[in-house]
């Protein structure tokens, strides 16, 4: 009777995809086995993930808000701490740059008048570096209560003697100057202590102790607490939107997670609900009489494993299935982590397995080995293809490699099929 194949597609897969992939298989298997009988088990539509809610669970579907806005600047200010003083530093306000780029030169300058930024730079050198050991008021309470207590003096320091507030204490002219400055120089100093806590893994800072810090610093370097103003925040909150992590993520979640959904869904929904998977590719393979090879690519492969070895493990094998063909599978992996349904970790291959080829580029991210997770078992054995793909482009390369139906057709042979 001659040999009968059927190919069980992979993760992510629908209709379209489906019958392109198909007709490529088939093509090139019909090529080498003239007379044979070339089947698919198309799964994805009936079987395959979808957001049944139309993506409702998914927050941030809507475009950035202030809340974003806020924490895309932070991010900045994580990691450097004196971005919004460097801004302030070169473009100072709306007075006129100096000649030489020194304060000297201001033209608008008067006379034995210190810039009122030297007023506050001077509060900012004279706050307690070590609040540890100072009295319990709100701002020791809460730098100790954060974890931020350690870290508080360097973070004072290198605010204090940067170049950043040295230049821009000297352009902060006015009062309405200063006590932006007042606010940019306590953002900055909290950042700085932020950013050596969590690299050290030490912060635990809500944002609304993190506000509360630095209206608390403002209000010592003779602020009102509020957010800075229009030069730094110009300068920097469109920019903090679009080169920070989080915002990024904010605003494409949604699109993100719908794409994803039936390549990384179809796998969840299998794990969760594979026995229907199953009892489909159980029929599929029992509809028709003769010899089977069964081809799995992808999440196919980890299925049909599953299948095989339940149905060997609880009295007998599936009838027709000779030779078992994985392609690009997670499989062994699975079996490896103990997540594969049908075979707890360590446990070895039932009576009744068919012969297992499975198939996999070393480039493919996707592909693992058989071999060594089921050592010594005779049934079981790898082969190497190389698409000379990088990832992800390999883990759908191998069904134009004729290295492929070659060793299927090796396979077959060695099992007298057909």
């Amino acid at each position: 009777m001659a040999v009968r194949f059927l190919f069980v597609h992979g993760t992510g897969v629908r209709r379209e995809r489906h019958d392109t992939l198909f007709a490529l298989v088939r093509g090139r298997l019909a090529a080498r086995f003239p007379g044979a009988a070339v089947d698919s088990c198309f799964w994805g539509e009936r079987f395959g993930a979808a957001l049944t809610a139309g993506g409702r669970s998914v927050p941030g579907l809507r475009g950035p808000g202030p809340e974003d806005e806020a924490t895309a600047e932070w991010g900045l200010l994580l990691a450097d701490p004196l971005c919004e003083l460097r801004v302030l530093a070169e473009a100072g306000w709306d007075t006129p740059p100096a000649k030489d780029g020194g304060p000297d030169d201001d033209v608008f300058a008067m006379p034995g008048v210190r810039p009122a930024g030297d007023r506050v730079l001077e509060l900012l050198h004279h706050l307690t570096r070590s609040p540890q050991d100072g009295p319990a008021d709100e701002l020791t309470a809460l730098l100790r209560g954060t974890g931020l207590a350690p870290g508080f003096p360097a973070a004072l320091d290198d605010v204090a003697g940067s170049p950043e507030a040295a230049r821009a204490g000297a352009r902060a002219t006015a009062e309405p100057e200063a006590r932006e400055l007042a606010t940019a120089l306590a953002r900055a100093v909290t950042a700085a202590a932020l950013a050596e806590a969590v690299s050290g893994a030490d912060a635990d800072c809500t944002a609304a102790e993190r506000d509360r810090l630095v209206e608390l610093l403002t209000a010592r370097l003779g602020g009102d607490a509020r957010v800075p103003g229009a030069r730094a925040a110009a300068v920097l909150g469109r920019l903090a939107l679009r080169v920070t992590t989080q915002p990024l993520l904010n605003a494409w979640r949604g699109s993100l997670t719908v794409g994803a959904t039936p390549a990384l869904g179809d796998i969840l929904r299998y794990q969760a609900r594979g026995a229907d998977l199953r009892a489909f590719l159980h029929e599929r393979i029992t509809d028709r009489p003769g010899p089977t090879v069964l081809i799995g690519h992808s999440l196919g492969g980890i299925a049909l494993v599953d299948l095989l070895a339940l149905a060997a493990a609880s009295g007998g094998p599936v009838p027709g299935a000779e030779l078992l063909v994985t392609v690009g599978s997670q499989a062994p992996y699975l079996y490896e982590l103990g997540a594969l349904t049908a075979l707890a970790p360590g446990s070895a291959l039932p009576y009744g397995f068919p012969r297992w080829l499975n198939v996999y580029d070393r480039q493919d991210v996707l592909s693992y080995l058989a071999g060594p997770v089921f050592p010594g078992d005779p049934r079981v054995t790898d082969h190497e293809i190389s698409s000379r793909q990088p990832f992800p482009a390999c883990h759908s390369a191998y069904w134009k490699q004729a290295s492929l139906y070659e060793r299927i057709e090796r396979a077959v042979t060695e099992a007298g099929i057909g």
